[in-house]
């Protein structure tokens, strides 16, 4: 983390006058007028690449706490880098009010309607006494522009990483996913993209080959490991059957979720989109099948408190592992103009990464032809 004190010799002062606007915030759970906004705005194509001189190369600290001001919100000078890749993240310390988190969005990842639309669903589930942190509403609006950078203000709340070896932990999870869920599939998202094959399968493969990312001597290896993987997908998907989508936090791992006294608090729904809601389960199993098996029961036992789950998509866990590590290494190549990647990733793209993504899609391959997980 980086920390940065700066000092601001700006004579205005501005105060926040409503966090939470009570008249915003019933505007926005309107789904009618929200739609009708959306319908106005254009939508940017998904995951794109950038050039580092059109993401953050502006984005100083200076830049930040003027971007907080343009909103109301008067920094003393000291913010922190916290650790985030996809977009930029602050905590910024205020002259007046207690610190705000400031998630600066990577240009053309999203269109003002997706960030809208996650923002609305969001503050839904925090008006249901879902925890979830959620966009403040302020001057009217969640999403904000300042020196052509888009962001977002998020209180601050603290907690540490839950512990999933713990079944009453995955109880208390399972639990608070179904809330989410029975509200998430009360309506569907319009300008988000699904969690599909195509999308997280099929382009990925057909990216990393068309940009020339594999070696030489490993591309037709690769290739064909994840042409098998991608069939391995498919059958998974035809064996459980057409079944139900929602609106899904949709990255739920530990790292998204802070945990305190009173239970977990959920963070981060940049990747939400709309999918099966075992992609919000699985990333919380860890270890050998039997382990595996023992946690989504755990898990489950909370679930179907509030909603039923279908067996059906327990045949999708190791598919959807698998559409996540071919989106991963893609994602990584698409970003990798960005500064920020080559310094924290200095492995990607080396002969040694490339052989052990064979080994892991083979891997997978084997796991989709076993039986699933039964609970």
């Amino acid at each position: 983390m980086l920390l940065f004190r700066l000092v601001r010799l700006d004579p205005f002062r501005r105060r926040v006058n409503a966090l939470y606007a009570p008249d915003v915030r019933r505007l926005l759970a309107n789904h009618c007028q929200f739609v009708s906004i959306c319908n106005s705005l254009a939508c940017a194509p998904y995951n794109v690449a950038m050039d580092a001189t059109l993401a953050y190369a502006a984005l100083d600290p200076d830049h930040v706490l003027d971007a907080l001001e343009s909103v109301g919100l008067r920094g003393d000078g000291r913010l922190i880098a916290l650790n985030s890749y996809e977009n930029r993240v602050y905590q910024i310390w205020l002259e007046d009010a207690a610190p705000v988190i400031a998630k600066f969005y990577r240009p053309a990842r999203w269109s003002d309607a997706a960030i809208l639309e996650e923002h609305v669903y969001t503050r839904t589930l925090a008006d249901a006494e879902i925890p979830v942190i959620a966009p403040l509403c302020l001057d009217g609006t969640t999403l904000h522009a300042h020196a052509g950078f888009r962001f977002a203000v998020y209180p601050k709340a603290g907690g540490r990483m839950p512990e999933f070896d713990q079944s009453d932990t995955l109880e208390w999870m399972g639990r608070f996913l179904a809330r989410i869920h029975a509200i998430g599939r009360l309506e569907t998202y319009r300008h988000r993209p699904s969690l599909d094959i195509a999308g997280f399968g099929e382009e990925p493969v057909a990216y990393l080959l068309d940009k020339q990312w594999l070696p030489a001597d490993l591309r037709d290896v690769w290739q064909g490991v994840a042409e098998q993987a991608l069939d391995g997908v498919r059958r998974c998907y035809q064996r459980a059957g057409n079944v139900a989508t929602l609106r899904l936090h949709g990255d739920c791992h530990a790292g998204n979720v802070l945990w305190t006294e009173d239970g977990p608090h959920f963070v981060d729904f940049d990747d939400s989109r709309s999918g099966p809601a075992v992609q919000d389960l699985w990333m919380l199993l860890s270890g050998d099948r039997a382990s595996m098996t023992r946690q989504f029961s755990d898990i489950l036992a909370g679930y179907e408190d509030f909603m039923e789950f279908d067996r059906r998509e327990l045949h999708l866990i190791e598919a959807l592992r698998t559409l996540r590590l071919l989106h991963y290494s893609a994602w990584l190549a698409r970003r990798w103009d960005d500064p920020a990647f080559p310094a924290a990733f200095p492995w990607f793209g080396t002969q040694h990464y490339w052989q052990d993504r064979i080994l892991e899609l083979r891997e997978q391959i084997a796991a989709m032809d076993e039986e699933p997980l039964w609970v």
